[in-house]
């Protein structure tokens, strides 16, 4: 076996080269390796220059995260030690990137005295993205490159470069075509020939830019809102600016450990961990056979059906769309090109990619088109005849292997299924709106989906794009479900004494993305109030129900779409305006049902909604229709706007403590009934001091 770190000889050139598969991570050894090797090549005389380089696909793609926050228990050289080192090196040290040089991996490279990459290398310090920054001089040496404006843009949104790209940013110093080694070991010979400089990127100066600070801050204020990691990128950006070198390391040090033992940045770590935890089905091996999914339809031009279609068109699979009339067909095509066309007045798109897509997406009114397609997405209306109807269709047309998937958000696949001859093909894709943008994708696992189909289903999520979580077949599966008692109290909390602005805000506050009323009135109030008109068939006369969403929907009051909701909107703005007219109907509601208005705190709006979630979310694990808490978190994380920096509703309670929520569902249970009757494997955990975590 390898040692981590290797040395070897190249003529006069030293080749110092990380074996630490899969990424190169700078593990302790790695650290250690890195010093032993670079000594190697100093103690040797014949050794005139030494190269940096990563074996296997990449170069080091940073840190190795499992260390953090263990790092004296990690022990070996520190990353600050090695770097220190290798820019102290009286001899050249060229860092040879190819793959990724990401994190504590670019910050080496920034200390090595040259840099060179393959064109298809990227680098970026990422850090931010897990609630942390560069906490090895990537703060103080990038700026020194590139500036002000560009390092913060880099540092504090955690962008890659590519190495073209990065060359005429001052990142790398040659883009080497060909095989990778041989330029670096040729651009050393070159420097050793030319006694070319050891260009330490620590000596160069770096002016200030106070209007690039105050812009730059004001962005972030917005498109960060709640986060710490890129307020403190900033300040370590200042420090570069303001600080002698070695004194901004300190400071960027004592940012970087403030952020390390922070919630903020456990929370972040759990959400990257937890985004491939999900993609593991236990049941459900690794090397289970897949179905190619060469070509795609979905049933329906509508939002979704046409944000679904988009998705399929964006990984380069052709699909085909199908409507009951050519109205239809090219009201939905229509929105498609709008959205691609706003995406290229962005500049993220070009035309030419938008019209290669939109030449993937094929109109259709024939189920007979589509019949050779290897998956077909039902996106219909959410009714279950409706739904049924078409899967009876479905089940005639399409070919016997294809997947048969629907778009469901809260109704039972197996009944879906029951519309078939082949129920073990037959699995829910509940994508959330809008579909061409939202990453969540729930596979909805029916009581006969093969494995095969499950399989399936997942990888297909991974390759348009999105994040795939398996679920349970229940109302609502689990997004959908934990939301609907979250829903349920803040309506409640209107009856007895609160405002619509009033619970917003305090989930606004929190870090959600929008309160449930603003959420509600951007779904569409009414596709609510359907949902609810029909779970109140099965629900107890013993448990209590709220009409005010009767009361709303039958003002014609439907959300955005019809310019009022819980809320008034002016046209063309999305921005909620509390209404006097919802007031008066809230309490004419009081009124009716008998129940006296009263002052309501912030802490019992964030309790009584946020708690009824956690709750739910807790009955799912105990049930199996979430496999995992991690699961759930990612759900609320990617598809309902909980931020990364709360790390979930399960996450959220375990920080709680599961003692303390548990007797506070408790009492809400013993002064509100039977709604709150906490799970019993909520009671378990907290009696035995134990979290979601630990399941």
């Amino acid at each position: 076996m390898p040692d981590l770190v290797e040395f070897s000889k190249r003529g006069a050139i030293g080749v110092i080269t990380v074996n630490n598969p899969p990424v190169n991570a700078l593990a302790a050894g790695v650290r250690d390796g890195l010093l032993a090797c670079m000594r190697q090549g100093q103690a040797d005389d014949a050794v005139k220059a030494m190269i940096l380089i990563g074996g296997g696909r990449t170069m080091i793609a940073g840190a190795d995260i499992k260390e953090f926050g263990n790092f004296d228990k990690a022990g070996g050289a520190s990353l600050h030690d090695v770097n220190a080192a290798y820019e102290s090196s009286p001899k050249p040290i060229v860092a040879a990137i190819h793959g990724t040089a990401l994190g504590g991996g670019l910050e080496i490279c920034l200390a090595c005295h040259y840099r060179v990459a393959v064109p298809s290398a990227q680098v970026g310090l990422p850090e931010v993205k897990l609630g942390l920054l560069p906490g090895a001089g990537g703060t103080q040496r990038l700026p020194r490159l590139v500036g002000v404006e560009t390092a913060l843009d880099l540092i504090a949104r955690g962008r890659f470069v590519a190495a073209p790209k990065a060359k005429d940013l001052g990142i790398i110093d040659a883009v080497v075509d060909g095989d990778l080694l041989d330029g670096a070991v040729a651009f050393a010979e070159t420097l050793v020939a030319d006694n070319a400089p050891l260009k330490k990127i620590r000596d160069l100066d770096l002016a200030d830019d106070p209007a690039a600070f105050e812009a730059f801050e004001k962005q972030m204020a917005r498109e960060a809102r709640g986060y710490m990691a890129p307020r403190h990128c900033i300040e370590c950006v200042r420090a570069a600016v303001e600080l002698p070198f070695d004194d901004g390391l300190t400071r960027e040090r004592e940012l970087f450990t403030e952020l390390l033992t922070s919630t903020q940045s456990k929370a972040q770590i759990h959400i990257f961990f937890g985004e491939r935890e999900v993609a593991k089905i236990p049941d459900v091996p690794k090397d289970t056979g897949q179905k190619p999914i060469r070509s795609a339809a979905v049933i329906g031009a509508g939002t979704m059906g046409g944000g679904i279609a988009m998705n399929f068109a964006n990984a380069g699979i052709p699909v085909k769309i199908l409507e009951v009339d050519q109205a239809g067909l090219d009201r939905g095509l229509g929105i498609v090109a709008k959205n691609y066309a706003n995406t290229v007045a962005k500049g993220r798109l070009s035309q030419a990619a938008m019209d290669a897509r939109m030449g993937l997406i094929q109109p259709t009114l024939d189920y007979a088109e589509i019949a050779d397609a290897d998956i077909v997405v039902e996106a219909v209306f959410e009714e279950m005849d409706i739904k049924k109807q078409v899967f009876q269709t479905l089940n005639e047309v399409m070919n016997r292997e294809a997947i048969l998937a629907t778009n469901t958000s809260t109704l039972d696949v197996d009944e879906i299924a029951a519309a078939t001859d082949r129920p073990e093909l037959v699995i829910g894709t509940h994508f959330f709106s809008p579909a061409n943008v939202m990453r969540l994708l729930e596979v909805v696992r029916g009581a006969k989906s093969s494995k095969e189909t499950i399989a399936t289903a997942m990888a297909l999520g991974k390759k348009i794009g999105k994040i795939a979580v398996l679920v349970g077949n229940c109302d609502g599966f689990v997004g959908n479900r934990m939301l609907a008692p979250y829903m349920r109290e803040a309506e409640f909390l209107l009856e007895e004494g609160a405002r619509p602005e009033q619970v917003d805000k305090v989930f606004t506050d929190l870090g959600f993305a929008m309160g449930p009323f603003t959420m509600t009135d951007m779904a569409g109030v009414d596709v609510g109030w359907r949902i609810e008109k029909r779970r109140r068939l099965t629900r107890s006369d013993n448990l209590r129900t709220s009409y005010l969403v009767d009361r709303v929907c039958e003002a014609g009051r439907y959300g955005q779409k019809t310019g009022a909701g819980y809320y008034k909107y002016e046209p063309g703005n999305r921005r909620p305006i509390p209404d006097p007219e919802v007031a008066a109907m809230i309490e004419a509601e009081s009124a009716d049902r008998g129940i006296e208005r009263r002052e309501i705190s912030d802490e019992e709006i964030l309790k009584r909604c946020f708690y009824a979630m956690i709750n739910e979310g807790a009955k799912c694990l105990e049930e199996g229709m979430a496999l995992r808490a991690v699961d759930i978190d990612v759900i609320y994380t990617a598809g309902y706007g909980v931020p990364r920096y709360l790390g979930g509703p399960m996450f959220y309670a375990d920080q709680v403590g599961l003692k303390s929520v548990y007797a506070d569902i408790s009492k809400y249970h013993e002064e509100l009934g039977g709604y709150w009757e906490p799970s019993a494997l909520l009671a378990r955990l907290a009696e035995e001091g134990k979290g979601f975590r630990d399941l």
